[in-house]
């Protein structure tokens, strides 16, 4: 299979009793002194147009839209199949190690151990809560710049670690998308092109990152009303058809804090699980609970300290 270089092109597609008291905040999660990245230019190429450039859609394998391992219960799906499909799925370009220190973005041999021990620490967690299966997450922050897509970002990649597994970040964030510019990525299409038009290829916004097994769908053109695109049914059908696209993706949604706008809890509806990121020092206590109060309880797994 040819290799395929896009270097030079651009491509479309707190004070001890505040700590204390947030153990209130129902969180069986933490993680700390975790910092937000650094932005940087675009570049890369949507999963669309490396489809036609190697002759291989990762939708192929999938096309009968097996069933998320949630529906089917634990073993059900056939591992050679997904491993068959995993493996082929390709990188266009890889972040190296420089770029991805530079951005503050997990890898496996990071020199940063306790960053990747702290990521890989809330992905153990996570896998723990849900028995293994794959899930949908919501990722908020609890007021604007606590590092939401940071943290959603770094755990996406933690998920990735695993050869076996996958995972997927969607930028939800309408009024402020910030992934596609940290991952290098000049894409013109996202969620809401996809949303708009009843006939847009899922594959046109799904985009290759750079960072194996980790896949991005971006804001879109689009960005008014965001609540409107969250609630509509193909909204949800969306996130049906992209969990199953591989039954052993993990997807994450960034979105905007959840005490700014109501994009949260609408997402929180849709998914499996929320959790809030509560900015290290910067908020109370009772103004970080009355963030959490405002998920499901049922959904809400609990606060992420970032700072």
């Amino acid at each position: 299979m040819a290799e395929h270089n896009n270097d030079s092109k651009t491509v479309k597609p707190e004070d001890d009793d505040q700590a204390a008291r947030l153990e209130a905040v129902k969180g069986r999660l933490s993680a700390k002194n975790l910092r937000e990245p650094r932005e940087n230019r675009p570049t890369r190429t949507s999963e669309e147009e490396l489809e036609q450039s190697v002759g291989f859609s990762e939708w192929d394998d999938s096309r009968m839209l097996v069933p998320s391992s949630l529906d089917l219960g634990e073993g059900a799906v056939d591992r050679h199949v997904i491993s068959k499909q995993i493996v082929k799925m390709q990188e266009p370009r890889r972040l190296t190690p420089d770029d991805m220190d530079e951005r503050r973005i997990i890898y496996p041999d990071s020199p940063n151990r306790d960053l990747v021990n702290r990521f890989r620490h809330l992905r153990t967690k996570l896998l723990t809560l849900s028995g293994g299966n794959n899930f949908t997450m919501v990722v908020s922050g609890a007021c604007e710049g606590a590092g939401t897509s940071f943290m959603a970002l770094n755990l996406a990649a933690a998920f990735a670690f695993d050869q076996s597994k996958t995972a997927l970040i969607i930028d939800c964030n309408l009024r402020n998308p910030t992934l596609h510019t940290q991952l290098d990525l000049a894409a013109e299409t996202g969620l809401t092109d996809f949303l708009d038009e009843a006939e847009y290829d899922i594959g046109r916004i799904i985009y290759p990152t750079g960072i194996p097994r980790l896949r991005l769908v971006p804001a879109g053109s689009r960005r008014e009303d965001p609540s409107e695109f969250f609630s509509s049914f193909r909204m949800r059908q969306f996130l049906q058809a992209i969990r199953r696209r591989y039954p052993d993706r993990f997807i994450v949604l960034d979105t905007s804090p959840i005490s700014e706008s109501p994009d949260a809890r609408i997402l929180g509806d849709l998914c499996d699980y929320s959790m809030l990121v509560v900015p290290h020092g910067r908020l109370t206590a009772s103004a970080a609970d009355s963030a959490a109060q405002l998920f499901d309880p049922a959904k809400f797994l609990g606060a992420v300290i970032n700072g």
